[in-house]
């Protein structure tokens, strides 16, 4: 099992976004501890929560820790499989960060997806959706 330290670097939920995105997509299980540990607010977050629960749903994973505030997460992730998916932060939390979370990882799953993602388009410390929108449709049009 990998072991990352979430207080590394800038300590924030980007570390928690990349570590779940490589497992799922390597299939190696990692554990997260010190979870946004550079955060005034440590723990996961709406959208942190939200991204944890995508991952968990696109590669059959097994999780533990995911629940608000928590600062320790385990995911030994399954299969990859591709299909059509809803994600709800549940709040105006990021849909755009649980979009950066999610989609490199249906890149390699086994087959084509959609996704929707119900959250805030325009929340502090996130890139905003028209950001996001311009430069996702630009990568895709390469």
């Amino acid at each position: 099992m990998i072991e990352i330290n979430g207080r590394e670097g800038e300590g924030g939920g980007q570390i928690v976004r990349s570590s779940l995105a490589l497992a799922a997509v390597t299939g190696q299980p990692v554990r997260i501890t010190n979870i946004r540990g550079g955060r005034k607010k440590p723990g996961l977050l709406r959208q942190h929560l939200a991204g944890v629960r995508a991952i968990q749903q696109v590669c059959s994973g097994e999780v533990s820790g995911d629940q608000l505030g928590s600062c320790e997460l385990t995911l030994v992730p399954g299969e990859l499989s591709g299909g059509d998916y809803r994600f709800e932060v549940g709040s105006a939390g990021s849909a755009i960060l649980v979009a950066q979370t999610i989609l490199p990882v249906l890149l390699h799953a086994d087959a084509p997806s959609t996704i929707t993602i119900g959250g805030g388009t325009h929340a502090s410390w996130a890139p905003p959706f028209d950001f996001s929108c311009v430069a996702t449709c630009r990568c895709w049009l390469v």
